[in-house]
């Protein structure tokens, strides 16, 4: 079986999918005007311009949702992977498709902005809604439901579980054992399954607002607080900063890393962490109340810069300015005592040395802090958009209790994860997401072929903020813009 699964992956998360996702982010940059740099201010001041309401939440806690859904163990365990085996130029190519993904990000969430629906009192909309109404193409949508539920619903839960019960063992220890199931499993580890799945059941029976309310608070000062570790750390070696530029700049375009493995980890890595163009981020970016759906297209392309240039940033500088990491096939790299080890490049523990070098064993500890609140927001962040294209099938089949099974299902998916190894379901988990990003890809250009409403939407918006209006309205209908039911009601 993980064979079959690992070859499925060669296949989907071939060179195909790294240069369709770069080059889709070129297109749509150039598309905008680089609307990622042209309108950077604008989406600072409208990430606290909207505040919540009865049917949606604020930008900021859209924005939030999103985000723990983007920064996740990848942040620290990703990164560490592509140096490891990119080298340090992959660094440069992940901040390139970060800058590039940013458009992406605005072009998927406007989208899911301008196709959104009221379901029960609150507002949905994501890719699936958009492919069918845009596109017409049901049967499309349907696919990417189905995929979407199974691949964040039930598969990915349980591998970033997983890492919040390493990361609860690294700090507590794991020496006292209990069984369970004929097999022998940590108390730390159980302690911490139980802790955890009450905790996400709590928050998940109360809604998507119960869960923007603890992402807006956990999301920033998480990140924050990681970056600020970097700092410090790059602020005492602050001498080297030069050369940890230099070094990345050059390592990416040189014949044996950046031809090669520098730009391939780089881009795989960098998609995969800020996730622009795979479908996830319209799913909150739907949910938000804002007055015109590009507001929320431009504060979503902000999240991609939070996650890959902030937060990844934050986790290569602390390696490479310690000195803390190998590359795999390479003989001369750099590597503080850590070449010819064991340690496994596509885990967290470059970053960890990385840590521990400066700060000792508290950054052991800090690290697996880290990761628990990486990974449980990121837990959220599943758990919402598996529950939003549950919404979008139960409006052609409904059975009894469809959102509580799949609650039930995913705290189960947890639970085993959070005791067990999950090497096969975080291979199936790749499965998923490279499916979801396939189709999600190959929806927004069609779409941009079948009438660019995503664009026609960021003229507008650009038309009313250069008139200098105090409240924007958006009439879809007058922009030629079919079947975006909601805001012909507004």
């Amino acid at each position: 079986m993980q064979e079959i699964v690992d070859w499925l992956n060669g296949i989907i998360w071939s060179n195909a999918l790294i240069y369709l996702c770069l080059g889709t982010g070129l297109f749509f940059s150039v598309l905008t005007r680089f609307v990622q740099v042209r309108l950077f201010k604008e989406m600072i001041r409208l990430l606290f311009s909207s505040k919540e309401s009865d049917r949606g939440i604020s930008s900021f806690q859209a924005l939030s949702v999103s985000l723990s859904g983007r920064v996740g163990t990848g942040n620290i365990a990703g990164v560490a992977a592509a140096i490891g085996f990119g080298g340090p130029g992959a660094v440069f190519w992940m901040w390139v498709v970060a800058f590039l993904g940013a458009s992406t990000a605005y072009v998927e969430s406007a989208l899911g902005q301008i196709y959104k629906e009221e379901d029960e009192g609150q507002y949905r909309g994501g890719p699936a809604y958009y492919i069918e109404k845009a596109m017409g193409q049901k049967w499309y949508a349907w696919i990417f439901a189905i995929t979407t539920i199974v691949a964040t619903g039930l598969l990915l839960p349980g591998v970033q579980s997983n890492s919040i019960g390493n990361a609860a063992e690294l700090a507590f220890g794991g020496e006292t054992v209990i069984s369970l199931f004929g097999d022998s499993v940590s108390a730390t580890k159980m302690a911490t399954a139980v802790i955890v799945v009450a905790i996400l059941g709590f928050i998940i029976f109360g809604g998507v607002k119960r869960i923007a309310h603890f992402t807006q608070i956990v999301v920033p000062f998480m990140a924050l607080g990681y970056i600020l570790m970097a700092l410090s750390i790059i602020a005492i070696h602050i001498g080297e900063l030069p050369g940890i530029f230099a070094l990345i700049v050059s390592d990416a375009f040189t014949p044996m890393a950046g031809v090669g493995a520098a730009i391939g980890w780089g881009v795989k890595r960098g998609v995969y962490s800020n996730e622009a163009g795979q479908g996830t981020g319209p799913h909150a970016a739907a949910a938000s109340e804002v007055q015109h759906p590009a507001q929320q297209g431009l504060v979503q392309a902000f999240s991609v810069y939070v996650d890959t240039l902030f937060v990844c940033s934050a986790t290569a500088f602390m390696i490479l300015i310690t000195q803390q990491y190998y590359v795999t096939g390479a003989e001369a790299v750099v590597s503080g005592g850590l070449l010819g080890t064991d340690i496994q490049a596509n885990s967290p523990a470059f970053t960890q040395y990385a840590l521990e070098s400066v700060m000792g064993g508290f950054g052991k500890t800090f690290v697996a802090v880290a990761l628990f609140f990486f990974a449980f927001t990121t837990l959220l962040a599943y758990y919402y958009i598996a529950e939003t294209n549950v919404a979008y099938i139960r409006r052609s089949f409904r059975f009894p209790g469809e959102l509580v099974i799949l609650k039930v299902a995913l705290m189960t998916s947890v639970f085993y994860g959070t005791v067990r190894s999950a090497d096969l379901a975080w291979a199936l988990g790749d499965v998923g997401v490279g499916i979801m990003a396939w189709l999600n890809i190959i929806g927004i250009l069609i779409l941009f072929l079948m009438g660019r409403p995503a664009l026609r939407a960021l003229q507008d918006y650009e038309e009313q903020r250069n008139a200098g209006v105090k409240t924007y309205t958006f009439e879809p209908r007058k922009l030629g813009i079919k079947n975006a039911g909601f805001w012909e009601k507004t």
